[in-house]
């Protein structure tokens, strides 16, 4: 079998989302199965740098092609309807895409992946961009053979929402990468310290956090990624080996790969129950 999977979220800077892609590609790929798999994706030029440092190393072909101003072509692809992915692929059984783009194609069996609906569900709140892309993404969903969704909850979502049925929807959990376990060094600091992946996109709720953190002793501080700077897998599982305790107060999550992560790490979790 040929498949051909979307991997251009990994031109931007990972996080859950492309971690999560990044790891179900590994995962393809160490299971073997005699099946062939084609990493592609329309990327920008500092994008592909990016791609091919994450896609180093993996035993999978690529047609990853460089154009410019890279969301509107993709955006744009998908609203054409033309030229089909079978120009630039070839032939293939399955073409798996991301939220990012909905690329056309001739035939082969269609498939997708839903992370959460969280755009669906708080639109007032998220930047106008950001919802008209997924609201597109999520009609494509309903038109898909297959649907991928990362927990229980989300495939619920996706039924209850988008009216998919649900035996055309998968659960593919998330796995936690290599870099997260409790042995290994520890990020040090002169003081003990609450970590924390939130940012400050309002669903990821930092500025209530921010404002929770007072109540803590006068000696314990509140981390987040602003204070540290750029943080790769191993500065992150550092951060997590590191921490009094890991806290994670997001409004709305399809599933929280932090959380795992946290766990993974032998760190105490504090999380919302969104």
């Amino acid at each position: 079998m040929r498949i051909a999977y979307d991997v251009t979220p990994l031109s931007h800077p990972r996080t859950g989302v492309g971690n999560y892609i990044l790891g179900a590609l590994t995962g393809m790929l160490e299971a073997g199965g005699g099946h062939e798999v084609v990493a592609f994706g329309p990327v920008s030029i500092h994008g592909r740098q990016l791609l091919n440092a994450a896609l180093d190393g993996l035993p999978a072909q690529r047609c990853t092609i460089t154009v410019p101003f890279a969301h509107a072509t993709r955006r744009a692809w998908g609203a054409v309807g033309w030229p089909p992915a079978e120009r630039f692929l070839g032939g293939f059984d399955v073409l798996h895409f991301s939220d990012w783009m909905r690329p056309p194609q001739r035939a082969g069996l269609r498939a997708t992946m839903i992370h959460d609906l969280g755009p669906l569900h708080f639109p007032e709140r998220l930047h106008p961009r950001t919802v008209r892309m997924h609201t597109v993404n999520a009609r494509e969903a309903q038109r898909c053979d297959l649907v991928f969704v990362n927990s229980e909850f989300t495939a619920a979502d996706a039924v209850e929402q988008l009216r998919i049925p649900r035996d055309r929807i998968r659960v593919a959990y998330p796995g936690v990468g290599r870099a997260f376990s409790p042995d290994g060094a520890r990020f040090e600091t002169a003081e003990p310290y609450v970590f924390t992946t939130a940012t400050d996109d309002w669903r990821k709720n930092l500025e209530t956090l921010r404002s929770a953190s007072s109540l803590l002793r006068a000696d314990l501080r509140l981390l987040a990624p602003a204070d540290v700077g750029h943080i790769d897998d191993e500065r992150l599982a550092e951060l997590y080996r590191g921490a009094a305790a890991f806290c994670y107060p997001s409004r709305f999550e399809g599933f929280g790969i932090p959380i795992v992560e946290a766990m993974a790490c032998g760190v105490p979790c504090v999380v919302s129950t969104h």
